[in-house]
């Protein structure tokens, strides 16, 4: 499966922006939500085919609406990978058992960023 859409949920805007044109520039279109509020409104119009989410987020956190999507029908086939600044191991391993399918530690290094979406798109096929 080709990954074409995808959300990113962040409210820092300098952290969407280099997201998003690590994305644009490989042919992706992205979508951009400051919060889990305006990430389900944008859900609701357009699917992603992944989902590319910040932990540490103003309201619901990045664990709490990973678990959230991953519990809805709806929604629980959406890929998720969780890009945040929280490094401890211990919040690795909460993150993907919420659901997320990877996770990366910001600073983002746009080839490992790249990298994990093909694994997630290989996986998605598989």
């Amino acid at each position: 499966m080709t990954i074409r859409k995808v959300l990113v949920i962040d409210d820092s805007k300098t952290d969407s922006l280099f997201l998003s044109d690590i994305l644009l520039r490989h042919g992706m279109t992205v979508h951009i939500a400051e919060n889990a509020e305006e990430a389900m409104r944008c859900m609701e119009n357009d699917k992603p085919d992944l989902i590319l989410m910040d932990v540490v987020m103003p309201g619901q956190n990045g664990f709490q609406l990973t678990r959230s999507l991953c519990r809805n029908p709806q929604y629980a086939g959406i890929p998720i990978i969780l890009c945040t600044s929280k490094s401890l191991e211990t919040d690795r391993v909460w993150g993907l058992r919420q659901g997320a399918r990877d996770y990366i530690v910001k600073p983002i290094n746009a080839e490992e960023l790249l990298t994990k979406i093909q694994a997630v798109a290989s996986a998605r096929t598989a």
